[in-house]
């Protein structure tokens, strides 16, 4: 009996102790989840969040960018991204082989930014791929492996506004041009959502948003596509058939500063710039500077008019049509013999602005061209923007005068010689001019007298006519100023003999001028390089059709019909 009782307590004792056990592990089960559920909810499930869940940033559209009429030049498409995660991602997985052929991109390639990137989650294999690829990468169902919808920038002219527009990173961010001028206008603002991703890596649902994306804003440019596109195949035709190293054109109106066409050869497509240099992104237009020749001869005679030495009516002897000065011979094309000063504008005499600029003084002659604009920026808030160089007249010896009369030793930009045409044009005004289209034109500063400025430009008009340098400037049924220009190109140790920069600036109509265009052409090649027989064809023909385009009432029909010569 004694040995069964103590079995029986052994027993009991055991049971007990299971019991206990048994009790605790019940208490212990029920604190964790005590301690799960109430307790340390919050940090619990940020270690879920931080396994599952992600903060997804939502790109913003980029806004358009329009022509004058609405015509999109710049818009954003949207595509899709690959990227993986090298912590999820299994090196081993065959699928990967099939993912590197899709993506035309080495199988070691992958393995390689799995096996270095441990400590990363995100890593981008190929941006902006196309919808059909997205497609059948999502088919492949890799764990890591994701698509990101992003957008991509498209320019629907391509080459035709390349340098005008400019272009955007891999990240639609503006590089060059106008896209970098109003980047902050036309990005927007990322938003923010938070995506929830299953086992394999995947995102599911449509997730929460945290923060609304901004889309960008649109902005709609002074161009006129129209006048863009013939300018472009204008230029483009000139430059190619006399073997021209580059070239620029400029279209204003005159009325508001604006913009309405700029173009330059060799232009570049910004939709595919493989094999491109950073040199062949720049706006020659506006960034390159050359000494602009004969066409500110106009801004001499205005500054010799504005001073009171000289009138319309005023004789000048060219003979025997060279002029000798610090010992530096200014030479005519031919002796013009005693001429009045609008024959010097039609002849493009040397020796006749040369002696008008060593007539009046130095400041006098410095007041004149600055109050053009020259040396000083347009107000086009265009990147890289040359200003210009307009030497200071404290330094000025008297050969600087005489041949800054007939345009060297000054340097200006094909945009910069528009606007001071344009201040003939509008009657003594000079403004900025402008790339982002106007509701009203800015206000200006006088900087000459209406009567002056008249004058002037009807002188300018006797060039395009019979026995001027740019007959070949002339538009049938309307007046056309202008003047051409020449220009030696500065090498070491002097100027060149064998190239030169052909220019033509114009305005149209000239009884009441609406635009003016510069024309710039870079060493063309042969026999020809004039500007009046280079450049101004570019004029006519683009004027041509300028003026049908925008439907200006002609103003020479009493005329008889002009015979342009074709180039």
């Amino acid at each position: 009996m004694a040995r069964r009782s103590k079995v029986n307590h052994i027993a009991s004792w055991r049971l007990n102790l299971v019991r206990v056990v048994f009790l605790g592990l019940v208490i212990g089960l029920g604190w964790r989840l005590v301690d799960i559920q109430v307790l340390n909810t919050d940090f619990l499930r940020s270690q879920g969040d931080a396994r599952h869940v992600r903060k997804v940033p939502v790109a913003a559209h980029r806004g358009m960018i329009l022509d004058r009429h609405g015509e999109p030049l710049a818009i954003s498409t949207p595509v899709h991204s690959v990227w993986l995660n090298p912590q999820e991602v299994d090196s081993a997985n065959v699928q990967l082989k099939a993912l590197a052929k899709l993506l035309n991109i080495k199988h070691r390639v992958i393995a390689k930014k799995i096996s270095s990137n441990k400590t990363k989650e995100f890593i981008y294999l190929k941006r902006r791929i196309t919808p059909e690829l997205a497609v059948k990468i999502k088919q492949l169902d890799i764990a890591g492996v994701a698509l990101q919808r992003e957008y991509k920038r498209y320019y629907p002219v391509g080459e035709v506004t390349s340098h005008l527009l400019g272009f955007t990173s891999i990240d639609d961010n503006g590089q060059e041009g106008l896209e970098l001028t109003h980047n902050n206008t036309l990005s927007g603002v990322p938003g923010l959502k938070r995506m929830m991703r299953d086992s394999r890596g995947t995102y599911v649902g449509g997730g929460e948003q945290i923060k609304a994306s901004k889309d960008g804003e649109n902005i709609n440019l002074s161009i006129d596509l129209r006048l863009q596109y013939l300018s472009y195949q204008s230029l483009k035709a000139t430059v190619k058939k006399y073997h021209a190293r580059s070239g620029s054109a400029v279209i204003l109106d005159v009325k508001t500063g604006e913009i309405l066409a700029m173009v330059n050869q060799p232009a570049f497509n910004p939709n595919n710039r493989r094999g491109l240099k950073i040199s062949d992104y720049r706006n020659r237009a506006v960034t390159d500077l050359f000494e602009p020749g004969s066409v500110v001869k106009p801004f001499t005679v205005a500054s010799g008019l504005k001073s009171g030495k000289f009138t319309t009516n005023t004789i000048i002897d060219t003979r025997p049509g060279l002029f000798k000065v610090s010992g530096h011979t200014i030479k005519d094309f031919r002796d013009y013999g005693e001429i009045n000063i609008e024959t010097l504008i039609q002849k493009s005499s040397n020796v006749g602005a040369s002696k008008i600029a060593l007539a009046i003084k130095p400041d006098q002659l410095w007041q004149g061209f600055s109050a053009f604009g020259l040396g000083e920026p347009t107000g086009a808030y265009f990147p890289g923007e040359a200003m210009g160089r307009l030497p200071d007249p404290q330094s000025w010896r008297k050969l600087d005068r005489a041949v800054m009369a007939y345009g060297y030793g000054l340097a200006t930009s094909t945009l910069q010689i528009a606007r001071a045409y344009m201040v003939l044009a509008n009657g003594g005004i000079l403004q900025p001019v402008s790339f982002i289209k106007l509701e009203e034109a800015p206000e200006g500063r006088r900087v000459f007298s209406r009567e002056v400025m008249q004058q002037v430009l009807s002188m300018m008009e006797t060039v395009v006519q019979e026995g001027g340098t740019a007959r070949k400037a002339a538009v049938e049924n309307y007046t056309v100023a202008g003047k051409t220009g020449t220009i030696k190109q500065a090498v070491k140790g002097g100027y060149s003999e064998g190239h030169y920069v052909s220019l033509f600036a114009g305005v149209i109509p000239a009884s009441n001028p609406r635009l003016a265009m510069v024309v710039m052409v870079d060493d063309p090649q042969g026999d020809k390089y004039y500007g009046g027989l280079i450049a101004a064809p570019v004029f006519s023909e683009v004027m041509a059709g300028a003026m049908r385009l925008l439907n200006v009432a002609p103003d020479n029909m009493s005329e008889p019909r002009l015979q342009v010569a074709k180039k």
